[in-house]
């Protein structure tokens, strides 16, 4: 699992929880604060299937590596969002997810944002999460 946008790392231990042993969760964040608070809570936790990445798009996964991609109240704040969702859809595998919720955007304008990439196809709506299947190469 993603959690790209991983921001203080709300999702970290429920994710990590999930994954279990065998799985990986990374957390990406722009600010190095934010994973250095992933770090901690990894350290604290004894959270052994937790990596951090410090970037601003690249995550340096190999491609079609990820299950799922956490991108949580993230999008609105993201300045290139098509280079973002074209190194998600790299890095997710072809049956991958990518599961989104973003408080700043009404549903329509996340729906449009993400399936006018051409990359993502709406999958499953929940109460405040989407989440879209990735499309095939082109």
């Amino acid at each position: 699992m993603l959690d790209y946008g991983c921001g203080p790392g709300s999702y970290i231990i429920p994710a990590a929880e999930l994954a279990g042993a065998s799985g990986k969760i990374y957390a990406l964040d722009i600010n190095p604060l934010a994973t250095q608070a992933v770090q901690k809570i990894s350290s604290k936790k004894g959270l052994t299937n937790v990596e951090t990445i410090t970037s601003d798009c690249k995550t340096g996964l190999p491609g079609g590596s990820i299950d799922v991609v956490l991108l949580y109240d993230t999008l609105h704040a993201l300045s290139d969002p098509n280079s973002v969702l074209k190194e998600l859809h790299r890095v997710l595998k072809p049956s991958g997810i990518l599961s989104l919720s973003d408080h700043h955007m009404k549903e329509e304008e996340i729906i449009s944002k993400i399936t006018r990439s051409g990359l993502f196809k709406p999958s499953k709506k929940g109460e405040k999460v989407y989440n879209f299947k990735k499309l095939s190469e082109k």
